[in-house]
């Protein structure tokens, strides 16, 4: 049974959807102590977090970015505020999906449900990938590289997935879109290139500067 946890300031949506999703199933729990919503995430440790950007005493960014410190669970974003930049600074801050409100329950769920299959479901035919010296380990989704390890998201672990195994070789933006979230649902073309952007900021970490270059107007190639 998956756990969800809901972090949404309005009761009622946070009822609405707890029971809801009880009814397909899912162990729900909503934050009811806004001071203390890490406490509850690591006591409830949730398979997926469904967060509202305005909350009470922090905002929804401010919690993803302090989850992200300890988890990759996925994030899922539900706002009424969504214009770009908020919609890009979710992404950037760990989030894997944005939903507008007001929003249909049921394609909520339906979300959910992608979002879990294709986070918990990741092809595993190989253990580790090797390009360079670098190692990705597709049972923790972590990047080594010599004696250092790296945690990565859903989104980056994917998009590193289909460079390495494809290293040499142009990868285009509609193929790593479509891996990343299929092609049944609109994506704007810039959360792609948040994405990426984080990739080559952890390669860099690492010391891999230049591995991960830009093909202008075609897309991507480890090298």
């Amino acid at each position: 049974m998956y756990k969800i946890l809901i972090i949404e300031d309005d009761i009622t949506i946070a009822n609405t959807v707890s029971n809801h999703l009880d009814k397909w199933g899912y162990e729900t729990r909503y934050a009811e102590d806004f001071q203390n919503i890490m406490a509850l995430f690591t006591n409830f440790e949730p398979d997926l977090v469904l967060m509202d950007i305005t909350l009470p005493y922090y905002n929804g960014f401010h919690w993803c970015s302090e989850i992200r410190k300890i988890s990759n669970t996925p994030i899922v974003f539900i706002s009424s505020i969504s214009d770009n930049m908020n919609i890009v600074m979710a992404m950037n801050m760990g989030g894997d999906e944005y939903i507008e409100k007001p929003f249909d329950i049921n394609v909520l769920t339906a979300k959910i449900q992608a979002l879990l299959r294709r986070t918990y479901t990741l092809p595993q035919q190989r253990n580790v990938l090797s390009y360079r010296n670098l190692e990705l380990n597709m049972n923790s989704t972590e990047l080594c590289c010599i004696d250092e390890t790296l945690s990565l998201s859903k989104n980056e672990y994917m998009i590193l997935q289909l460079l390495m195994e494809r290293h040499g070789t142009v990868v285009s933006r509609e193929e790593l879109m479509e891996k990343l979230w299929g092609n049944d649902e609109f994506i704007d073309d810039n959360t792609l290139t948040v994405n990426v952007t984080r990739v080559r900021k952890k390669l860099e970490s690492l010391g891999c500067i230049d591995y991960l270059k830009t093909k202008k107007g075609i897309g991507y190639i480890l090298e």
